[in-house]
């Protein structure tokens, strides 16, 4: 395409999409030029450049609507990562040329029999009113494919849409027989025959698809196409599955020399014993898929594509070890054959390779010691149970949410042994803690009465002398050398239990309960934190896991809510274990709320107040008083103060001070709140002796605040943080809501994308069209854009600046819209004037592209000539009868508009309305000439 035909030659794009919430992974060659088909690209831009590209797209089909995941070694063809050949044309060449080069590639270059491939084409859609592309099939029998081998489809195989909206079209595809021999397969194309395969398919986009169901032609055409390199080299080497071409050999190979399994031999189903040959294709597919997605940005992680990624990682850890029964580390050993294999095509792939084998090795060590222990928990639970009885959903849920224990594994090993899972109270569990994540204050944990202790009880455990529960231990972490945090275990004792609001020394299995321990590292819900959560097992009984959901402070004691999955005892010696990863994320967003809390009151003034915040592990929330509502602009320093703060990776300083000495810090906000005498002071860069010097101004330069809270020991480990909103709660209390990390890039990818959007539509309104269709269908992207701004999580400043341009935008396109409406009106009705002249009535049909349009013909109508009465019909394409009409105010009240409409709107079987001097109406053009004859009988009636 390069040398023959013009095309430029572009790099593949990252599988992490830009800038698009929608997608995990980019999963199609057209993603990246997306903008260019849908019209919005930035008319500067690089990409509005292009006409002729061509390129090998990396693609990752798991999660979301295309998910491969599980279908992957069942087959021999399914993949979670593939290559997408494709060739574009952006309102270059069309059908004529697009399939002349797909046919002298396949056909001259790779030299495939021309009687082994077959062409089909869209055959129509009647509903849609699309007539078959017959000019797609002279094209294919023009190149001298024999018409038994070009074949019409309907539109569920041969037309292409890139969604529920916009542009879409025909498309023709290219099928391959692997059989051959000069017998004709046509009978077996889209059939779903693995001898019979698609290869390449050509999209023609022509058509977009508006909000209502209609198709409009688009102004440029393009070309799209995608052939799956997998599937061309199984072609082009004589093979019947990709897993047999050199693309995957030399991967199989690996595998066989690094565990001793047989060797891979391609079966499938019952004759795969064992599942050894699945497990070949699910480690060869995935370790590919592995490579890519870590060397473009993607690693393992716990939510999104990052999740997607974890379980892909797992799945192929379990084949290995399980089926392939090979040592730990084969996956990682693979990454070389990998790189030797896509390195050529990838060359970023060359450069990340000792990388990728750590994060494989790491996740690979944390998930075997994971699995190891869920199998043992398994084991003990079932021993335990009733017999034909349901595996506890309590066990089944903290398997899966603190090991990270996959959930089909779970279900796998309960059918081996005949036992089924309580799936309704485990979807009831995972439902509380999507609630939990998804929304504020209000949807924590319900006050519940197993961890809120009642006056009585606590005067009992006073004065059973109960000691209150030491939690100095949630404050010990340390951070190691590569950034990564480390967590102190803690081994505690039982010391009371609590249910019904009521002291236990006992609880039996099943039921929930507050646990009183000597001391605990979880970090009890409190300053607006969220509470820890995890699990904690018996001393010598690790298979046992007593989940814990929440933890509360109660007159100096903690409270843990914990699931007891056996029966629980007062002097029980426990290990307790912190989920790090949601821990870690409360302390980021923390410490980022401190690093906020200074920013706001450095960029808005002293008079600033904290009135509330909430720290969760998705998202911090902070309330405060301001005299002025904050600007755009404001915004904008609050965010660059903070991210100085955060590169300058300052030392985060706690200590515990006697609370006299505490008041005396200058600048700290009013210490009216009932603070513990000492009270822990959280100082930001400026070591904690240096704020408490008496008169020191140290404490002014800094963020400096009394803090319960667990915080990140460098503010580097914040990384990034974006105000995703902020609004006026009442006068003079604003709300903040901030998302750090990852999510806060995300955040902005997404703010600079969309700004893209709104810019591109700006320049192409600036080239004022003289279509109405055009300037409506810029007006309808403007609201669709407005839309997404608004409901998007991207930085709060952008936010409202992009909502004022779309704002103005949408006046221009209104009035605009407007204007050549009454230009065109205004012809209209000159012309029908000349034919009328002088008539006291004007019956007539006319075209126009809306209501809107033929109402305004009939005004112009009658403000030229007020003594006429004027009722226009407008046949439209869809069938329908457009109806709008005006009665002159010298034939009130006798003759009325709104009858008139009504009459002549109910002989085409539709509807009217309107007053007694305009109305408007529709209806079916089947009646539209009996329509007619009603208007001038009525008007002669009334006259």
């Amino acid at each position: 395409f390069q040398e023959r035909h013009g095309h430029r030659r572009l790099p593949s794009a990252p599988v992490r999409p830009r800038g698009d919430p929608r997608l995990l992974f980019v999963n199609a060659g057209m993603n990246q030029f997306k903008p260019i088909f849908l019209g919005t690209v930035h008319p500067r831009s690089e990409l509005a450049q292009h006409r002729r590209v061509v390129n090998s797209q990396k693609c990752v089909r798991a999660g979301g609507k295309h998910n491969d995941l599980e279908d992957v070694g069942r087959d021999t063809y399914h993949h979670t990562f593939f290559e997408m050949l494709g060739n574009w044309s952006f309102g270059d060449y069309f059908k004529e040329e697009a399939c002349s080069m797909a046919w002298e590639l396949l056909t001259e270059v790779y030299e495939i029999p021309r009687d082994r491939l077959y062409v089909t084409y869209f055959g129509g859609d009647p509903t849609l009113g699309l007539s078959a592309d017959e000019e797609c099939r002279d094209v294919w029998l023009r190149l001298g494919v024999p018409s038994s081998h070009v074949l019409p489809f309907p539109l569920k195989d041969n037309f292409w849409e890139m969604g529920d909206t916009g542009p879409c079209g025909p498309c023709t595809e290219i099928h391959y027989d692997h059989v051959g021999g000069g017998r004709n397969a046509a009978a077996l194309v889209n059939q779903g025959s693995p001898d019979v395969v698609e290869i390449w398919n050509l999209v023609f986009m022509q058509y977009s698809r508006e909000v209502e169901g209609n198709l409009l032609p688009l102004p440029q055409h393009h070309v799209d196409t995608g052939m799956g390199l997998e599937r061309l080299v199984t072609v082009l080497q004589n093979k019947r599955s990709s897993y047999d071409t050199d693309l995957f050999t030399p991967i199989l190979d690996a595998i066989h020399k690094s565990c001793g399994a047989p060797r891979y031999q391609g079966l499938v189903g019952a004759a795969d014993v064992g599942r050894v040959n699945m497990a070949y294709r699910v480690v060869a597919d995935h370790v590919r898929t592995l490579c890519v997605c870590i060397t473009d940005g993607i690693y393992p992680g716990f939510s999104g594509a990052e999740l997607v990624l974890r379980r892909i990682l797992r799945r192929a850890v379990r084949f290995c070890s399980e089926v392939l029964q090979a040592p730990p580390g084969l996956l990682a050993s693979l990454v070389p054959t990998v790189v030797e294999v896509l390195g050529d095509a990838y060359p970023e792939l060359t450069k990340n390779a000792d990388q990728i084998m750590d994060i494989i090795n790491e996740n690979e060590a944390a998930f075997l010691s994971s699995l190891e222990r869920g199998r043992r928990i398994i084991e003990r639970t079932v021993q335990q149970m009733e017999p034909s009885s349901n595996f506890p959903a309590e066990v089944a849920w903290s398997l899966y949410g603190n090991l990270g224990f996959p959930l089909d594994l779970i279900d796998l090993i309960l059918e081996e042994k005949g036992i089924s899972l309580d799936s309704a109270a485990f979807n009831k569990l995972a439902l509380d803690d999507a609630k939990r994540k998804a929304g504020g204050p209000q949807a924590a944990q319900p006050e519940n009465k197993n961890t809120h202790l009642d006056v009585h009880s606590l005067a009992q455990l006073r004065s059973s002398n109960v000691p209150a529960t030491d939690d100095s231990l949630k404050y010990a972490y340390t951070l190691g050398q590569h950034g990564q945090y480390k967590f102190s275990p803690c081994q505690a004792t039982v010391l009371m239990l609590y249910r019904d609001q009521c002291l236990q020394k006992e609880v039996g299995a099943g039921q929930h309960c507050g646990v009183i321990l000597d001391r605990t590292n979880f970090y009890a819900e409190q300053g607006g934190q969220d509470s820890d959560q995890g699990y904690m097992i018996r001393l010598g009984q690790q298979d046992v896991l007593f989940p814990i959901e929440s933890v509360h402070l109660c007159g100096g004691y903690v409270i843990h809510a914990v699931t007891a999955v056996e029966t629980l005892r007062v002097g029980d010696q426990v290990q307790l274990f912190v989920d790090e990863a949601q821990r870690l994320a409360c302390m980021t967003n923390h410490t980022a709320t401190h690093l906020l809390n200074f920013a706001l009151r450095h960029v808005l003034g002293d008079s600033t107040e904290q009135r509330g915040s909430h720290v969760m592990a998705e998202r911090l929330r902070f309330d405060f008083y301001t005299k002025d509502p904050v600007t755009v602009e404001q915004l904008q320093q609050v965010e660059q103060v903070v991210q100085d703060m955060i590169k300058r990776n300052e030392v985060v300083h706690m200590a515990e001070v006697p609370l006299t000495l505490a008041k005396r810090v200058q600048g700290l906000r009013a210490v009216d709140e009932g603070y513990p005498d000492p009270v822990r002071i959280v100082s930001l860069g400026v070591p904690v002796e240096s704020v408490l010097i008496r008169d020191s101004e140290a404490a002014m330069q800094t963020s400096v605040e009394l803090c319960c809270g667990t915080h990140l020991l460098r503010t580097g480990s914040v990384e990034d943080l974006a105000i995703i909103s902020e609004r006026q709660l009442v006068k003079g209390i604003s709300r903040v809501i901030a998302v750090t990390g990852s999510q806060a890039k995300q955040a902005r990818e997404v703010g600079q994308c969309l700004a893209m959007e709104v810019d591109s539509v700006s320049l192409r309104m600036k080239q004022r069209s003289t279509s109405i269709s055009e300037m409506q269908n810029l007006s309808k992207e403007v609201g669709q854009l407005t839309k997404v701004v608004s409901s998007t999580a991207m930085p709060q400043w952008q936010r409202k600046e992009l909502q004022a341009v779309l704002k103005a935008l949408q006046r221009t396109a209104n009035t605009a819209i407007k204007k050549l409406e009454l230009q065109q009106a205004e012809k209209k009705a000159q012309s029908l004037l000349a034919k009328h002249c002088n008539q006291p009535v004007i019956i007539d049909t006319v075209p126009a592209d809306s209501l809107s349009i033929l109402m305004k013909v009939v005004n112009q109508l009658c403000d030229k000539s007020p003594d006429t009465s004027v009722l226009l019909l407008s046949p439209q394409a869809s069938g329908e009868v457009l109806c709008a009409c005006q009665v002159s105010k010298n034939c009130l009240p006798a003759f009325s508009a709104a009858d008139w409409a009504m009459a002549v709107c109910m002989q085409m079987e539709g509807k009217a309305g309107g007053s007694p001097i305009v109305a408007k109406g529709s209806g079916n053009a089947k009646g539209m000439q009996g329509a007619l004859t009603t208007a001038l009988e009525f008007a002669h009636s009334k006259l």
